[in-house]
C-alpha cells in the first residue's frame, strides 16, 4: 500500500503498526528528517531528542513485532511544550534568566502519562519566556514562524506546538493555555487545539498563574485529540486540584448535532471582529445548523473581563520574577518585566476582587449553559500578523487586547476548543471556538469531531517549496 508518512494521524499510525504496514523506526526516521528540513525556517522546536527518539523507536518496533504494545500510543511521535518538565530534555521556559544546567531528571505528570502510553517524545516545542504572551519568540529561542506564511506569527504561547501540528512534525503535541495559548496558535495555524476543564489534566509543578493555566492536546485532527486526552487525563497524586475522573469521549459514525441548542456570539458583546473573520465563522456556524443544531444568536452577557484576567496574570508574573536570582533579572524579556512590575504593585484587595469576579463570571456561564449546550465564537478576531510584533498594529496596546474571546474561559475554567473554520480571503486559517460547561468536555469534543467532517481539515503549504520561498524572502 502507498503510505505518505507526512500526512498520517496518530490513530492511522497505530493501525499501520498493528497491521505491520509501517514500523515506529520508519515513522520516527521520516519525522526527524522533516524536522531537520523545516525547523531552520519555522523554529517549531527548541530541542530535538533525535538519538533517544531513535533508540525508543527500536524498542517500540520490537514490542509491536511481538504483538505486545506498551500502551495506546506505542511508537507515536509526540512533542512537549518547553514549559513542561521533561526528563532528559532542558526546560529553561524560554528564558535567558533560567539556568540551563538542570538536572533534568523529572517528568511532569502530562509527560509521564505520554511515556507510560508508549509515545516517543521527539523534542520540546518553542514558547515565549514563561509563556507570557500570545506570540512565540524569545531571546533564547528566536522567532517562530507560521507555516501558512513565514512572514507571519503562528501565535502563542504554544506557537511551536501549533507549527509542529500544522506541518505534522509528530502527531500529538502538548500545549498549555493560561489565556488562550493553545487556542490562539491553533487558530493561526489551522489546527485543532483543546483546553480541557481545569483539573482534568494533572498539573505539577502547580502553575503560578493559579487556576488559569490548563494543559491540553494540539493536533491535526479531533480524533487524535480525543485519543491524547484519554492518556494525559490519567490522574497523578502530585496534583492537588484534580477534577473528577475524566469520562472519555465517543462519537457514533454518522452522528449529527440534532437536538443541541447552540449559542453563537460573533463578538461576545464587547469585541471588534475583522470582517473577513466574521465571514468565515458565519459560514461555519451555517454548517452547524445544517447538521441539525438549533443556533441562537446571543451574547453570554458579561462585560470584557480583561482587567480581571490581567490582575491574576500580573500577580503570577510577579511570583515568577521573585523566583529569579536577582543578578539574572536583567536577562528577562522587557515585556515580561512590565507584567511583573504591574503584579508587584497590586494590592491584596485588588487580587481578591479579581477572584470574586471570577466566581461571578463562572456562575453566569453555568446559568448560561442551563439554556445552551455550547457557546460558539470566533477564536481570534484578527488574522495572523507579522512575526516580531506582539500586537497586530499600533492601535492595539497590549497582547490580550487582540485575544478577547479566549481568556474569559480561563477565568471560568471551562473546556474550550479551536477548530479550523476555513480560510479567509488571503488564504489564512480562521478558528472557530467551541465552549462547553465545566466537565462537559465530551460534548465539546464530540461536536468538534462532527463539525470537522463538514468543514474538513486545513493543510498549509509545506515542504521544500515553502522553505525555498521563505529563504528567498530573507
Amino acid at each position: 500500500m502507498q503510505i505518505t508518512l507526512e500526512d498520517l494521524t496518530a490513530s492511522e499510525c497505530i493501525e499501520l503498526y498493528r497491521n505491520r504496514h509501517a514500523s515506529p523506526v520508519e515513522v520516527i526516521d521520516d519525522c526527524l528528517k522533516r524536522i531537520d528540513a523545516a525547523n531552520p525556517t519555522f523554529n517549531a522546536f527548541c530541542f530535538v531528542n533525535d538519538e533517544e527518539a531513535r533508540r525508543t523507536a527500536q524498542e517500540s518496533e520490537a514490542r509491536w513485532m511481538r504483538g505486545e504494545p506498551l500502551g495506546p500510543l506505542d511508537g507515536v511521535p509526540a512533542t512537549i511544550k518547553e514549559l513542561s518538565l521533561t526528563r532528559g530534555m532542558p526546560t529553561v521556559r524560554g528564558s535567558a534568566a533560567v539556568r540551563d544546567d538542570g538536572p533534568w531528571d523529572v517528568d511532569a505528570p502530562v509527560v509521564a502519562r505520554m511515556r507510560e502510553a508508549g509515545a516517543i517524545l521527539i523534542g520540546k516545542t518553542t514558547s515565549p519566556e514563561f509563556g507570557w504572551k500570545g506570540v512565540t519568540d524569545s531571546r533564547v529561542h528566536g522567532f517562530t514562524r507560521n507555516p501558512w506564511n513565514p512572514d507571519l506569527t503562528p501565535g502563542g504561547s504554544s506557537g511551536g506546538a501549533g507549527v509542529a501540528a500544522a506541518l505534522n512534525l509528530g502527531f500529538l503535541h502538548q500545549g498549555s493555555d493560561g489565556g488562550g495559548s493553545i487556542r490562539i496558535p491553533a487558530s493561526f495555524t489551522g489546527t485543532f487545539g483543546f483546553k480541557p476543564t481545569f483539573g482534568y489534566v494533572p498539573v505539577w509543578p502547580f502553575s503560578v498563574m493559579t487556576g488559569l493555566a490548563h494543559l491540553g492536546p494540539m493536533t491535526r485532527t479531533v480524533t487524535d485529540a480525543i485519543l491524547m486526552m484519554t492518556v494525559i487525563s490519567r490522574p497523578d497524586p502530585r496534583d492537588g486540584w484534580a477534577a473528577p475522573a475524566y469520562p472519555g469521549t465517543s462519537v457514533a459514525p454518522g452522528a449529527t448535532l440534532s437536538g443541541l441548542r447552540i449559542a453563537y456570539s460573533r463578538n461576545m458583546g464587547y469585541g471588534n471582529v475583522a470582517p473577513e473573520i466574521a465571514k468565515v465563522t458565519d459560514a461555519a456556524v451555517g454548517q452547524i445548523e445544517a447538521l441539525g443544531a438549533e443556533v441562537v444568536h446571543v451574547d453570554p452577557g458579561f462585560d470584557n473581563p480583561i482587567d480581571v484576567w490581567a490582575t491574576l496574570w500580573f500577580a503570577g508574573a510577579a511570583r515568577i520574577y521573585s523566583s529569579i536570582e536577582p543578578e539574572r533579572r536583567s536577562l528577562l524579556d522587557p515585556g515580561f518585566l512590565d507584567c511583573a512590575e504591574k503584579g508587584r504593585a497590586l494590592t491584596c484587595a485588588s487580587y481578591q476582587d479579581a477572584q470574586q469576579a471570577c466566581y461571578e463570571i463562572s456562575a453566569r456561564m453555568a446559568e448560561f449553559h442551563e439554556r445552551y449546550d455550547l457557546l460558539v465564537t470566533p477564536t481570534i478576531p484578527v488574522p495572523p500578523f507579522p512575526v516580531g510584533q506582539n500586537v497586530p498594529n499600533e492601535s492595539v496596546t497590549g497582547w490580550v487586547d487582540w485575544t478577547p474571546f479566549t481568556y474569559p474561559f480561563n477565568l471560568t475554567q471551562q473546556p474550550a476548543a479551536s477548530l479550523p473554520a476555513g480560510l479567509d480571503e488571503n488564504g489564512l486559517p480562521v478558528g472557530l471556538q467551541l465552549v462547553g460547561a465545566r466537565y462537559n468536555d465530551p460534548l465539546v469534543l464530540s461536536v468538534a469531531y462532527i463539525l470537522e467532517t463538514r468543514l474538513g481539515r486545513l493543510t498549509p503549504p509545506r515542504g521544500s517549496e515553502l522553505i525555498r520561498k521563505s529563504e528567498s524572502r530573507s
